[in-house]
């Protein structure tokens, strides 16, 4: 198939749609996570469906001493791996097409969720995303816009914008594409030293380690559960050697009650080694919160929440998260 370049709405407008659209709005520097999200949208559009992408470098979305000037722009490339991964279009406005006349002076507001995280980090940047997500939202006219997981915070605003304001958009999220040594796909990691990509990895080694740690708290209070803590119980266990496997499941299910503050305390020890490195990792947060409102989740927490983390080494700030459920049922 041949992947159609188009800069204009009109052009978009004019296509012959005998399906629905899928569309995939990326800033360009497209890779294997960009592909795997037109891929995932090529499947669910099917063979009468059509699927857009879009590559815009949104101005709105960079603040104060970001990188803006700098951020990658390779649309020869770009049109290339949509081309190999399904797409049928790749519509890349400039500037004047997607904010005719200037910036917009209305804009949307990300709201309280948009100044948490990301958004205190980067004061404006989730307005000025939902903006550009809503503009392109009514130039491309879909049926339904693909996001990836890594940008957890994005994600989550978008579904919230698309249900609040009645967009009649179907938001679906991907998962998280990484490298094979463990660190999530995105753009920015062209700019790791080899130094400095060492250190990052402590970014997905701690969403691992959190994982990890309350994958084997599940695990016990499972077992726990199986176990009833009784003389009898015991005495039997101990008949064929499984008594110190019993006292051991009963005392971590006490002495953990709810597993969140156990997960960041085991994901923040990676961190902190990172912090000791050379270059070090500087972190901006490590949080672990209810992906509705992207607040801290407490002890009794029952249900999916997300481990996010963003640090910077060297210039390049690099964020990342993993799902985790809580409360799984007996």
């Amino acid at each position: 198939m041949t992947t159609a370049l188009l800069r204009t709405a009109d052009e978009l407008h004019a296509r012959v749609r005998d399906g629905r659209r899928a569309v995939v709005m990326t800033m360009g520097a497209l890779h294997e996570g960009h592909a795997t999200l037109i891929r995932t949208a090529r499947e669910i559009a099917g063979a009468e469906g059509e699927v857009v992408v879009t590559v815009f470098v949104n101005p709105l979305q960079f603040g104060k001493g970001e990188d803006l000037d700098r951020y990658p722009r390779t649309l020869d490339a770009d049109l290339k791996i949509a081309e190999e991964a399904g797409a049928d279009a790749v519509f890349a406005p400039s500037v004047d097409e997607v904010y005719p006349g200037g910036e917009p002076q209305v804009r949307i507001s990300a709201g309280p969720m948009g100044g948490l995280l990301e958004g205190a980090t980067r004061p404006g940047h989730f307005d000025g995303m939902l903006t550009v997500v809503a503009k392109l939202l009514h130039l491309t006219r879909p049926d339904m816009a693909l996001f990836g997981q890594k940008d957890a915070q994005q994600l989550a605003l978008i579904r919230r914008m698309a249900r609040d304001l009645n967009f009649g958009v179907e938001i679906v999220g991907v998962p998280t594409v990484r490298e094979e040594d463990g660190l999530a796909l995105s753009s920015r990691n062209r700019y790791l030293s080899p130094q400095e990509r060492r250190t990052a990895l402590a970014l997905s080694g701690a969403l691992f380690a959190g994982r990890d740690r309350h994958a084997a708290q599940e695990a016990l209070r499972a077992r726990a559960r199986e176990v009833p803590a009784t003389r009898a119980r015991a005495e039997a266990l101990s008949a064929i050697g499984e008594s110190r496997a019993a006292a051991d499941a009963h005392a971590v299910a006490k002495s953990v009650p709810g597993g969140p503050a156990g997960v960041r305390a085991t994901a923040r020890l990676v961190l902190d080694e990172a912090a000791r490195m050379q270059p070090p990792l500087a972190l901006d947060y490590l949080a672990l919160v209810d992906p509705s409102d992207f607040t801290e989740v407490g002890e009794d927490f029952t249900g999916e929440a997300v481990l996010a983390v963003a640090a910077r080494v060297g210039t390049t700030r690099l964020i990342d998260n993993i799902p985790l459920i809580f409360g799984a049922a007996p």
